[in-house]
């Protein structure tokens, strides 16, 4: 639309306030209390413009531009009303500030209009006690936008606004300090304070970047953008990307701030070689040539299936791609695999066979447009942070949440419902959801007759799993069953999201099937604000599997059958049978029918389940290779080459999200040390080995072209496409494709029109308690630190959580003498492990709860072998135990 800005005429985009048309097309109005995240405010004063027909000056931030309209921007009065608010600010405001952070909005204000600041710095007004933020309230000027930030997109409400007048100031909310208080550490206050009162202590420390460089954050699924702000090398910041699609702005504690494992003091950054019991360096040549002739020999004397490679969720899709095509073609194997095993195979399992995709339905942008949210088996307030805030606001703005977990977790507090079953008995609430669905006439039929099959097969069985019949064994009343299966049937759209809480078990890929029918059966698939959609653990899960990482798929989920696409892309034969999964893996390494074992980017000591049997497998290999940031804890106890890689900061690729979202990752710094990026290090040791042809990428666009190649549903994302977006959703078959954000909407792909009901029956998991191990121990991760606590572990994060705890219910700890930081053993069937107590209403009595990001602890040495029975995936949430007070 075409309006009058200062005499000249010029064109904006509609649907935006006066403010942001004018930032857009570079006419700065000055604003202390705007920020495009928040709803407008109009408090400052400082954005007043004049326009056409209005009798008053108003505030830009708060008014919509309209076509035809006459706008002085900084006419005399207005300026001059600009410079007494300034005035005012200033004259409690300490004059160091300014002359020491001369680039904060409001510092650069005072000099625009020649105001000087002449207030007292007081002592008492800063807060040092967190050990990412930096408070300075000598620098507040009370636009409250840290408060209301705080309050409308992390719904966190970590600050307060107290007393009245002049005496009016911003506290921490229900504590004397900012560590004390909500805080969950997310950074938006400090991104959104003018003043710098709120502000990075890596900036303070290490001072201002120089450069910035957008990309995507390492650690969940979720898939934030940030801009990585550098310094004399050096990653300073990181902010989120503002027009980011995933998350609009905002970023969590460990996007925010657990970048410090880059530049951490152990970082290995040359080859190693291990020399008795100790390591020696050497050149890249040697430790390329020393990987090539053991895994050479390895494969002459004991065939290809004595060698596998375990891939990386941490690293790009180019990475990964190559690194399978390297098992495939040079090791002649299928025996490659990545922890997406561990996690969220039975998700793909359940969905590719119901749906005949095996990935998320839906987008993140559907839980704005959900009636009801069905959360079930994950925490994505702390392990999904960006996606848990907006199913916050979304609880908070109305929509109906269902949580069904066994612990009382933050979104229970927001929930309408939450469904508390007992440890492995997913499938049983699942089923008497869909019972009470068919018992009560929930069915949605239309949907029902023109794409579901099984339905009468579907509902005979269903009559042994009726909400009266289930209670008991699950736990849960069956009113409250009826009730969550009604609101999910009545208030849709319904979107359902699950975790590991309902993979991580022998029936995982049963309890997502299960989700699965009650989609079908209510209607909820193909549809904005539906469907259904596992939560990925780490940034690149889905990307990895996705590129082939897995011992009976290829790139895109081909099935090996599809060889042939591959072979004439890659000019060398495919091996047809069938590889071993990464719990295969280990038990031939066990067995010694596996002998050489590369593993990128994953710390299977600490994070595999039963720990002394993974130790015995890893024990038996004549070859292991780890390629990693570090010396993890597989390294350090058995590794036998060990290969420096980068970090995602120091390369070029892309990750794919829990969305099947593909975003960009683009290099901020140089390679610290001798460190490479892991597809350079693979074509090395491929053309090491002798091929040559097939490994010469000249960059990751290279791989990335090839990859489109051979995966037809994402022919049509390039990097520049990608360069030009947020990222592109596959399918995206070709250029002019705008990417998918909704699957299903009229079929379900290769499976036709219509989708098949499954019929799954409670199988109880063998891992029982009895009066030797009498409590459930569950596992799981925690906010401020990552999975095995690698990356965060060296990052200011650490100290917001520096050791796991073990949960336990006020109930067992008055039972067994048990106080807040006491020693506790705990005894399963597999081994032991010590941890100090939290004594919370979180878990139920007789249910346990701890993560295992600190090594020292070893928590997996306390789970177990079993596994679900189609994907192999591990029973990481069900370990029967004792407890032992030890202090």
């Amino acid at each position: 639309m075409w309006i009058t800005v200062d005499g000249a005429t010029v064109d904006v985009s509609d649907g935006v306030t006066i403010l942001h048309a004018l930032g857009r097309i570079g006419v700065d109005v000055p604003s202390l209390c705007d920020d495009q995240r928040l709803a407008p405010y109009g408090e400052c004063r400082m954005c007043l413009v004049r326009v056409d027909g209005q009798a008053q000056p108003i505030p830009s931030c708060a008014t919509e531009v309209r076509a035809g309209m006459v706008i002085e921007t900084a006419p005399p009065d207005i300026e001059s009303a600009r410079a007494g608010v300034l005035r005012m600010l200033a004259r409690h405001y300490p004059p160091g500030a300014v002359l020491g952070d001369p680039d904060e909005t409001f510092h650069r204000l005072l000099r625009r209009y020649d105001v000087v600041a002449t207030g007292d710095d007081l002592p008492g007004l800063r807060d040092d006690s967190h050990p990412c933020i930096a408070v300075d309230m000598n620098r507040c000027i009370d636009c409250f936008r840290c408060v209301r930030i705080c309050d409308e997109v992390q719904g966190q409400f970590a600050w307060q606004i107290t007393g009245r007048g002049m005496g009016t100031h911003v506290v921490p909310s229900g504590a004397d300090t900012l560590v004390e208080s909500p805080c969950v550490s997310c950074g938006a206050c400090v991104d959104s304070c003018p003043t710098g009162a709120l502000e990075d202590r890596s900036i303070v420390q290490l001072g201002r970047p120089t450069r910035w460089t957008r990309t995507t954050c390492p650690y969940c699924g979720v898939g934030c953008e940030l801009q990585v702000g550098i310094r004399d090398d050096r990653i300073v910041t990181s902010v989120p990307a503002l027009d980011a699609p995933v998350n609009r702005g905002h970023l969590c504690v460990k996007g925010r701030y657990a970048h410090g494992f880059v530049h951490a003091s152990d970082r290995e950054t040359s080859p190693m070689v291990r020399d008795g019991a100790g390591w020696r360096s050497v050149t890249w040549d040697a430790a390329i040539h020393t990987v090539a002739r053991r895994f050479g020999d390895l494969g002459d004397r004991f065939g290809p299936e004595a060698l596998g490679v375990l891939a990386s969720a941490r690293a790009t899709n180019e990475d990964n791609y190559v690194l399978q095509k390297f098992a495939r073609v040079v090791l002649r194997t299928n025996n490659v695999d990545g922890c997406a095993r561990v996690c969220h195979a039975p998700s793909a399992a359940a969905l590719g066979e119901i749906f005949g995709t095996g990935a998320a339905t839906n987008s993140f942008d559907d839980i704005e447009a959900a009636g009801t949210i069905l959360v079930c088996g994950a925490n994505p307030t702390e392990n999904h942070p960006i996606v848990g805030a907006r199913i916050k606001q979304a609880a908070r703005n109305g929509a109906a949440l269902i949580v069904i977990d066994p612990r009382r977790i933050e979104l229970a507090d927001f929930a309408t419902m939450h469904l508390r079953p007992r440890p492995g008995t997913n499938v049983l609430v699942l089923n008497a959801m869909s019972a009470t669905v068919v018992e009560e006439g929930l069915v949605d039929e239309t949907f029902a007759r023109e794409r579901v099959e099984g339905l009468d097969e579907f509902i005979r069985h269903l009559a042994r799993y009726t909400p009266e019949l289930v209670a008991d064994r699950c736990g849960v009343d069956s009113a409250d069953l009826r009730a969550a299966a009604r609101l999910y049937a009545t208030n849709r759209p319904s979107m359902a999201l699950h975790g590991l809480g309902v993979t991580e078990q022998t029936q995982g890929t049963d309890g997502v099937t299960c989700i699965a029918n009650l989609a079908l059966l209510t209607g909820n698939i193909g549809q904005a604000g539906s469907g259904v959609n596992p939560l990925r653990g780490q940034n690149n899960v889905q990307g990895s599997a996705h590129m082939g990482c897995e011992p009976h798929h290829l790139t895109g989920y081909a099935p090996i059958t599809d060889a042939a696409r591959f072979e004439a892309v890659w000019g060398a034969p495919i091996p047809r049978p069938d590889g071993l999964d990464a719990m295969q893996m280990l038990d031939a390494a066990r067995s010694g029918t596996v002998r050489g074992l590369w593993v990128v980017g994953w710390d299977i000591l600490q994070t595999q389940p039963n720990l002394t049997d993974t130790d015995a497998a890893l024990a038996r290999l004549d070859t292991l290779v780890v390629q990693d940031l570090f010396l993890n804890e597989t390294a350090r106890a058995h590794a036998t080459i060990f290969l420096p890689a980068c970090s995602s900061f120091e390369k070029d690729g892309t990750f794919m999200n829990g969305e099947r979202r593909i975003q960009r990752v683009r290099r901020a710094l140089e390679p610290v040390g001798d460190s490479k990026p892991d597809w350079e290090i693979t074509c090395l040791v491929a053309r090491a080995m002798g091929q040559t042809d097939t490994f010469e990428f000249a960059g990751p666009n290279d791989i990335w072209e090839e990859i489109r190649r051979v995966w037809p549903a994402g022919a049509g994302i390039s990097y520049e496409r990608l360069d030009r977006s947020g990222g592109l959703q596959w399918p995206c078959p070709n250029e002019e494709h705008p990417g998918t954000r909704v699957l299903h909407t009229s079929g379900f792909g290769a499976l036709g029109p219509k989708a098949t009901l499954r019929s799954v029956d409670y199988r109880p998991t063998t891992e029982g308690t009895d009066d030797e191990y009498p409590y459930v121990l569950i596992t799981g991760r925690t906010l401020d630190q990552f999975n095995a606590g690698t990356m965060t572990r060296r990052s200011l994060t650490q100290t917001l959580h520096p050791t796991d705890v073990l949960e336990i219910s006020p109930t067992d700890a008055a039972t067994l003498g048990i106080d807040n930081g006491d020693r506790i053993r705990l005894n399963s069937r597999y081994g032991t492990a010590d941890l100090p107590a939290c004594v919370t209403g979180r878990v139920s009595p007789g249910e346990i709860f701890t993560t295992f990001s600190d090594p020292t602890n070893e928590v997996n040495r306390l789970t177990g072998p079993h596994r679900d029975p189609i994907t192999n995936t591990p029973e990481y949430k069900i370990t029967a135990v004792n407890l032992q007070p030890l202090d």
